[in-house]
């Protein structure tokens, strides 16, 4: 999957927040799990709110990367951070049940072997009532992009993917997955709707290109269409 961008990690950041604050009281400092974390955006961002952050990556290069920029933070902030060599299907051999309040999954579900046996595994590592955040390639609006920039073979062959493929990852199989594993789906949203990944330099055009994404992304039909889609899922229990 590709990275969502800065608009995107933004809007993703909203999102999160909410289905955190909704979960648990406010205050509380979380474990959380951020698997295939990527340069970490959300990672670092959790780190600086106060919540003790995993972060699991394979690629030594991304590794590097993140090391560097989780470098240049305060000693405080670095202390709650750790990284694991890993990918988003080795979390059993790394981690106990329930050893986690919040698991993210942002970039690795996408890539993974068997898409099932991992999201199983995601779930089992996180606590009662703890919150599991998942992004993927929307597979059902592949053909909207390449359509509005007038690549029309491109998109006549996005609209024949998810029938060829078979798509693990539409949003009904998901949910259904979601809900054989214990993990309800409680909210999703879309993420990159019309087509930017940078905000603006300028506060007020970005603020409102921010509140027209936020929007549209949490409404039909235009959730539906999005580039991707951040799919959010509650473990029974008590947390």
């Amino acid at each position: 999957m590709s990275d969502p961008g800065q608009l995107g990690q933004r809007i993703l950041a909203r999102q999160l927040d909410e289905q955190i604050s909704a979960g648990f009281e406010v205050g509380r400092r979380l474990r959380v799990l951020d698997v295939g974390l990527g340069r970490g955006v959300q990672a670092l961002r959790l780190a600086r709110a106060g919540h003790r952050v995993t972060g699991l990556q394979s690629d030594p290069d991304l590794r590097e990367l993140f090391e560097k920029d989780l470098a240049e933070e305060p000693e405080g902030i670095r202390e709650r951070v750790r990284l694991v060599a890993g990918g988003s299907e080795d979390t059993g051999a790394h981690f106990l049940p329930g050893t986690f309040d919040v698991v993210l999954c942002h970039d690795g579900l996408i890539q993974a072997r068997d898409p099932g046996i991992t999201l199983a595994g995601l779930a089992r590592v996180l606590d009662a009532g703890g919150l599991l955040s998942l992004l993927i390639r929307n597979d059902a609006a592949l053909a909207m992009h390449p359509g509005r920039s007038g690549d029309w073979d491109a998109a006549l062959a996005a609209l024949d993917f998810p029938e060829r493929t078979g798509s693990a990852l539409r949003l009904e199989t998901l949910t259904r997955g979601l809900a054989g594993i214990g993990t309800p789906l409680r909210q999703w949203y879309g993420v990159g709707i019309f087509g930017s990944d940078d905000c603006p330099a300028e506060e007020e055009k970005a603020d409102r290109m921010l509140a027209a994404e936020e929007r549209a992304g949490r409404s039909d039909p235009y959730r539906s269409v999005a580039a991707m889609l951040h799919v959010c899922g509650a473990r029974g229990g008590a947390g």
